[in-house]
């Protein structure tokens, strides 16, 4: 009997030692890492988009986790690969959600994919920030209660490059679309009909507009649809992915040299001058960062770490992955008492300022706003390199 009061005793004592360290020992909290997730294209045609977002938010991560962390919790990005398969990215989601208990989403690549993870993120109260995204679900109304973003939107990069054909002297007659066959498609192609009945042009459902598969590179079809078109066109418009957009243009290029190539950001300016090689001269895209030699805090930021991790090429996508990571950062820096899903949601929706240090003007999420930025930029390939075009929107 002694034995056993003992035991029991020795138990109730070890009981207690790990209880007293549980209460008063904040180092044992602040060990446990901040998890966030991200499903992307790690895999298939638009693997290197996936690929590069994830190396951005991780380079930003590094940054802090190096500092300290969050009051010494290091922040854990878990990627798991959706290949811009919605059925994948959807699974992804839910097993992030639930097994992997991760407290933010981050960086997902993709519209299609974003139709399904959207509602996720909402039913689940989970934080959905910084989509590779610029379509309308997730804007707005459609934001619900927990979806952010830093990008401008795709109506706000096609105005831009409308703006520019008709500055060009090109008639909107001779505007041409080339979409993916899929919600992206139809956010970029729905955005443009918009603005040109907004200039007074009609009937834009008219002009030619030809699509492909998703994740596919059999664009023949449309290609052969701009050579039989009625009226010629002088500008195509392409919200596609950059391995579609490249062989679309190099066929296109050998029948008609001196058309006008617009690209959306979501296509990738690196792998786009990649994949094109000599047909990339002249093929204008539309991007939502500053050029990376501007003299803007960001930037300067961006490259520096980039040269202490030992990466060597710069890149939009991998750009917009670490402005989004430091846009996480200062959100979590800015809660007091427990980083949980709860008190991430209502830091961010009661962000006063997203300065950053970073020279960019972003808007506060303060007043329901869930767009950071507005900004655009044209960029235009001359002699291998983008160059920036003088009409942009700010």
């Amino acid at each position: 009997m002694a034995f056993m009061i003992k035991i029991l005793l020795r138990s109730l004592r070890n009981w207690f030692v790990v209880t007293v360290l549980l209460v008063f020992s904040p180092a044992i909290y602040a060990g446990d890492d901040i998890r966030v997730g991200m499903t992307g294209a790690l895999s298939g045609s638009n693997a290197k988009l996936g690929q590069q977002m994830k190396f951005g938010l991780e380079l930003a991560f590094s940054e802090i986790n190096q500092a300290g962390g969050i009051n010494g919790r290091h922040i854990k990005l878990i990627t798991l690969d959706d290949g811009y398969r919605p059925l994948d990215a959807a699974k992804n989601m839910r097993q992030l959600i639930n097994e992997e208990k991760v407290l933010a989403i981050l960086g997902n690549t993709g519209t299609p994919t974003a139709v399904l993870t959207v509602p996720i993120a909402k039913n689940n109260r989970v934080l959905m920030l910084g989509a590779y995204t610029g379509a309308d679900i997730l804007r707005g109304e459609n934001a619900g209660c927990c979806i952010y973003n830093y990008r401008a939107s795709y109506k706000q990069e096609i105005d831009v490059m409308i703006d520019h054909i008709f500055r060009a002297g090109i008639r909107p007659e001779k505007i041409a679309f080339f979409t993916q066959d899929d919600a992206f498609g139809i956010a970029g192609y729905s955005s443009a009909v918009a603005k040109l009945k907004e200039t007074g042009f009609n009937t834009p459902e008219k002009l030619v507009h030809s699509s492909y598969r998703r994740n596919t590179i059999n664009v023949e079809r449309a290609v052969a649809d701009m050579l039989m078109a009625s009226i010629e066109p002088k500008a195509i418009i392409m919200v596609s992915s950059y391995k579609a957009s490249s062989v679309f243009i190099k066929l296109l290029n050998q029948e008609i040299p001196d058309m006008r190539f617009y690209n959306i950001s979501f296509t990738g300016s690196a792998p786009l001058l990649e994949s094109l090689g000599a047909d990339a001269e002249g093929v204008y895209i539309t991007e939502v960062v500053p050029n990376f030699n501007e003299r803007i805090a960001i930037a300067q930021f961006y490259k520096t770490a980039l040269e202490n991790s030992g990466e060597k090429n710069s890149n939009v996508v991998s750009f917009e992955g670490y402005i989004i990571a430091k846009m996480f950062i200062e959100v979590l820096q800015s809660i007091n008492g427990d980083i949980n899903k709860e008190s991430i949601l209502l830091s961010i929706s009661k962000t006063k300022s997203l300065a950053l240090k970073t020279g960019l003007n972003l808007k506060p999420f303060l007043d329901g706003g869930r767009q950071a930025s507005d900004a655009v930029w044209l960029n235009r390939v001359e002699q291998g390199k983008f160059k920036e075009q003088e009409i942009g929107k700010w």
